[in-house]
């Protein structure tokens, strides 16, 4: 997995691999593993694998 360490947000209605709907804030984003799932963390405990296209980098909402 590449380690990115980027603060990213997700796009409305972002949902994981699993299904279930992602809680809307800003994640740090750990990597995206060989499957192509982005990995990211809201905190030490609270993390998602999700799709890479439903991230937008905060750098780029602030501009």
């Amino acid at each position: 997995m590449s380690n990115t360490n980027n603060n990213v947000s997700i796009k409305p209605e972002t949902r994981n691999h699993q299904g279930f709907f992602v809680r809307d804030g800003q994640y740090q984003l750990m990597g995206v593993d060989e499957s192509g799932w982005a990995l990211i963390c809201f905190d030490d405990v609270s993390c998602h694998y999700v799709d890479p296209d439903n991230l937008e980098s905060v750098e780029d909402l602030v501009d």
